[in-house]
């Protein structure tokens, strides 16, 4: 694996994280990188590596780059005298939110049978919408604070009392989520999350609550594990935060822990990861409340892939296990038998 196609940008509220977090990317991995952007209209263009600047893409210029199109096995770019195959080994799925993480590049690459790294469509599923990531946490036996549903439709909250947290159920990096301490300022606070999406999760704040950060993936030789980190934070990491990290590129600190909870911490992360979550680097974020660990949220595509949080990101990466696509022949065995008895078909 000498070429990595890293693909960032997609109709997405995290559009410009995923652009922040591409050019990150130049200074982590140390490969040949090709870059390809996807638009906000889901057009593909070649970025050349000397022109990944924030400006490229916010004043539209990235639109004089090279037009690119999907076809099997690859992208390709056309020419006076026919199209180009644009040598890559494998993508990386770095697209934050809407596109990258709900499933539908994961399905994209799939269908045209390019390999890559990201999380698979059924792993998307579990983990873009918060509801679902808690039920299926609950149903593998993680635990989660408590957390109720709401739609635009029923905006009653049951069980939950103040303070509170609002959270929309398909959107990260901390957009629309609000912390509310009283009800003087719980509907302006499902206003914002309403903004963003039809469904609101909402959950208990707990302030001051021990928050880690855990990355990993499978790799050739078995589970492969970050270091853990304990975030820097106020009340909770509010978006301007969230995507200063997005360009973290310089190795964190380990959190001092005991054996106990580190064991537990990872075991949690190998209940989630195992077998939904393969072919893709996550982060989960656990709080730990009395000694119990339980599950907030799951990264399928952390800010600048979590390299900050690994010794050595780049053997990690070279060594992650991609799952194999079965493939299926088709004989026609059915029809001709059919064709066979009634001669016609």
């Amino acid at each position: 694996m000498n070429k990595i196609a890293v693909f960032f940008g997609g109709m997405s509220y995290e559009h410009e994280i995923s652009i922040v977090s591409a050019i990150a990317m130049k200074k982590v991995i140390k490969k040949e990188l090709i870059f390809i952007f996807v638009d906000q209209n889901r057009e593909f263009f070649l970025i050349p590596n000397d022109k990944m600047k924030s400006t490229l893409f916010s004043t539209a210029s990235y639109k004089k780059e090279q037009k690119l199109e999907i076809s099997n096995n690859g992208f390709y770019k056309r020419g006076l005298f026919g199209t180009t195959k644009i040598d890559f080994d494998l993508a990386l799925n770095l697209i934050h939110g809407g596109d990258g993480e709900d499933g539908v590049v994961a399905s994209l690459f799939n269908f045209f049978d390019i390999p890559f790294i990201g999380p698979r469509t059924q792993a998307c599923v579990l983990s873009f919408d918060k509801y679902i990531t808690k039920m299926f946490a609950n149903e593998i036996g993680v635990k989660t604070v408590e957390f109720t549903k709401i739609d635009k439709n029923n905006r009653e909250i049951k069980g939950i009392d103040f303070p509170m947290i609002i959270k929309p159920c398909r959107l990260g990096s901390s957009i629309g989520v609000s912390v509310v301490k009283d009800v003087k300022e719980l509907e302006y606070a499902l206003d914002v999350a309403f903004e963003f999406d039809n469904d609101v999760i909402v959950e208990p704040f707990i302030n001051g609550v021990k928050e880690y950060n855990l990355a990993g993936t499978m790799t050739q030789s078995g589970l492969a594990f970050s270091i853990i980190e304990e975030p820097q934070k106020k009340e909770f990491l509010d978006f301007e935060k969230k995507y200063l990290d997005f360009g973290r590129s310089e190795q964190v600190s380990s959190a001092d822990l005991g054996d106990e909870l580190i064991n537990s911490l990872k075991e949690n992360f190998a209940k989630i990861y195992n077998p939904f979550f393969c072919g893709a680097i996550i982060r989960c974020d656990f709080f730990v409340i009395d000694d119990e660990v339980y599950l907030n949220e799951i990264n399928p595509i952390p800010g600048s892939m979590a390299n900050y949080l690994f010794e050595d990101f780049n053997s990690v990466i070279s060594s992650i296990k991609l799952p194999v696509n079965k493939k299926i022949k088709i004989n026609y065995e059915y029809v001709n038998k059919i064709k066979s008895a009634k001669g016609k078909l």
